[in-house]
C-alpha cells in the first residue's frame, strides 16, 4: 500500500511539473537553453516588483503578473546603478518623461502694498509773511481745486507796505520822465524792487498786473493756489491770525500717485527698475490698474524682513485714493537668460539629495544626482547633473527610484555576507 502512494505522488508531480511548464507558454526563453541567432542568453527570471526572489524558469505572480528575465549584459547596468524595467512593467506604472530643455523661468510674484501720494506733487501754502485771514474761499477738506483759484484772502501790514512802496517809485518813475537817465534807472530799480519782494511772497502775477493797472493799494490780497489738486489738510480758519511760514493748506495733485509694495528679501532679485506690475484693490473687484518699477528702497524692515518698492501709476480718473490697500502682481524672471530645466515632478527629493531619473533606453533608468536652482511655473532649473536633450521620468519615478534603492540594498547586503564570509574563513583556519 506505501509503495503504492509513493508511485502515485511521483506521478502526480511529472504531471504538475509538464503542466506548469506547458502553462507558462511555448517560446518564452528558459536559462541554459540556446539563444536563437541575434538573442540575448536569458541568465534567471526576477520578481517584477524588485523583491528578492529568483527562478530559473519562467514564472507567474498569484496576479498573473510574469517575472521579469534578466539577460547576459545586464549586470553591468546593475554595477552602474541603471535600473532595467520591462516593457509591460513600464506601462503598468504609467511611466512618463520629458526633455531637458532650456527655457525662461517667469514665477508669478504677489504682494500687498498701499497708496501713497506722489510726494513730489504734494504743495504747501504757507505765507512768508504774517497777517490775518479775512476770507476762506476753500473751506473743506477734501475739495477739489485747481491752479490758480482763490485760496483765501488775507490782510496783511507787510503786504500793504510793499504795494505803498512800489506805487511811489512808480509815482517817482512818471515824475522823473524829464530828468536824468542816472535818476529814471534808479527809480524803475526801486519799482521793481517792490515788485519783486511781493513776488517773494508767492503774490499771484494776476494780482500784481492788477496792482500795475489801479495803482491803487489793496487792504486784503487774495492768495491762490500753485497747482491743481485735493486738499488734504485745512488748519486755517476765518479770521484766524497766521505767522510767517504756518501751513495753511497742504494740496495734493493726485493724477499720478505712488504705490508702495512690501517684497521679502529673499525676492528682491526678482524685482527690476522698469518692471510692470498689476494692481488690483477691493474696492474696484476686476478692474486692474498698470504701473512701473520706478525705485526700491535701500533698506528692509527688521520687523518684517520687507524692502519697500515703489510703483508708479496714472491716476487720472481719481479712483485710486490714498492710503487704499492694493495688491500687486509681477511677472518676474528668475534669471535673464533661458536656463536649464526640468519639471518639478521629474526631481526625487529625499531631504538631502536630489535624484532624477535618466532615460537610457527602452526599460533602462540611470539615476542622476542633480543641483537644483528657483523654481517657478512647475519647472526648476538644474545647475548640474543632466543637459539638454536627456529624458527624465516625471511619473511613477518614486516607484522606480524605490526599485534601484531595494538592489542597491540587496547589494550591500551581500556584499556585507561575503565579508563576513571572508573574514570567518581565517578564523576557521587559525582554529586548526
Amino acid at each position: 500500500m506505501a509503495a503504492l502512494l509513493v508511485v502515485v505522488a511521483i506521478a502526480a508531480s511529472g504531471i504538475g511539473y509538464w503542466w506548469g511548464t506547458k502553462g507558462m507558454g511555448a517560446g518564452v526563453p528558459i536559462p541554459g537553453s540556446k539563444a536563437a541567432p541575434g538573442a540575448r542568453q536569458v541568465l534567471y527570471y526576477r520578481h517584477p516588483m524588485g523583491l528578492p526572489d529568483t527562478s530559473p524558469v519562467p514564472k507567474k505572480m498569484p496576479d498573473g503578473m510574469d517575472y521579469t528575465p534578466v539577460y547576459e549584459g545586464d549586470e553591468a547596468d546593475a554595477a552602474s546603478g541603471i535600473v532595467t524595467i520591462s516593457p509591460d512593467k513600464v506601462q503598468n506604472l504609467g511611466v512618463k518623461t520629458a526633455a531637458v530643455e532650456l527655457r525662461e523661468l517667469v514665477r508669478p510674484l504677489h504682494a500687498v502694498a498701499i497708496v501713497q501720494a506722489d510726494e513730489r506733487r504734494l504743495h504747501t501754502i504757507a505765507p512768508r509773511f504774517e497777517g490775518w485771514i479775512q476770507t476762506l474761499n476753500i473751506n473743506t477738506t477734501g475739495q477739489t481745486v485747481s491752479r490758480g483759484q482763490p485760496l483765501m484772502d488775507v490782510y496783511s501790514p507787510d503786504l500793504i507796505t510793499a504795494q505803498e512802496e512800489y506805487l511811489i517809485a512808480l509815482r517817482g518813475l512818471e515824475a522823473s520822465s524829464g530828468g536824468s537817465p542816472d535818476t529814471r534807472a534808479r527809480m524803475q530799480h526801486l519799482a521793481d524792487s517792490a515788485l519783486q519782494r511781493l513776488r517773494n511772497w508767492d503774490i499771484a502775477e494776476v494780482e500784481l498786473r492788477q496792482l500795475q493797472k489801479d495803482q491803487t493799494v489793496r487792504q486784503n490780497v487774495t492768495l491762490r493756489s500753485p497747482v491743481s489738486g485735493v486738499v488734504l489738510e485745512k488748519p486755517s480758519i476765518a479770521g484766524q491770525r497766521f505767522m510767517s511760514g504756518d501751513v495753511l493748506f497742504e494740496i495734493a495733485d493726485l493724477s499720478n500717485v505712488w504705490l508702495l509694495a512690501d517684497i521679502f528679501e529673499q525676492d528682491l532679485a526678482m524685482v527690476q527698475v522698469g518692471q510692470m506690475a498689476e494692481i488690483q484693490v477691493d474696492a474696484y473687484p476686476g478692474k486692474v490698474f498698470t504701473g512701473r518699477v520706478t525705485f526700491i528702497y535701500p533698506t528692509i524692515k527688521p520687523e518684517t524682513r520687507t524692502a519697500t518698492v515703489r510703483i508708479e501709476l496714472d491716476n487720472a480718473a481719481g479712483l485710486l485714493k490714498p492710503a487704499m490697500y492694493a495688491q500687486a502682481d509681477f511677472a518676474a524672471s528668475t534669471s535673464a537668460e533661458k536656463v536649464l530645466t526640468v519639471p518639478v515632478s521629474a526631481v526625487l527629493d529625499t531631504g538631502t539629495r536630489q535624484v532624477v531619473l535618466v532615460q537610457r533606453g527602452e526599460g533602462r533608468f540611470e539615476p542622476r544626482k542633480v543641483r537644483l536652482g528657483p523654481q517657478a511655473g512647475g519647472f526648476v532649473e538644474v545647475l548640474e547633473g543632466i543637459q539638454v536633450g536627456d529624458n527624465v521620468v516625471v511619473s511613477a519615478n518614486f516607484l522606480i527610484d524605490a526599485e534601484s534603492n531595494l538592489k542597491a540594498a540587496l547589494g550591500a547586503f551581500g556584499d556585507q555576507a561575503d565579508t563576513k564570509g571572508a573574514v570567518a574563513e581565517p578564523a576557521a583556519h587559525q582554529g586548526h
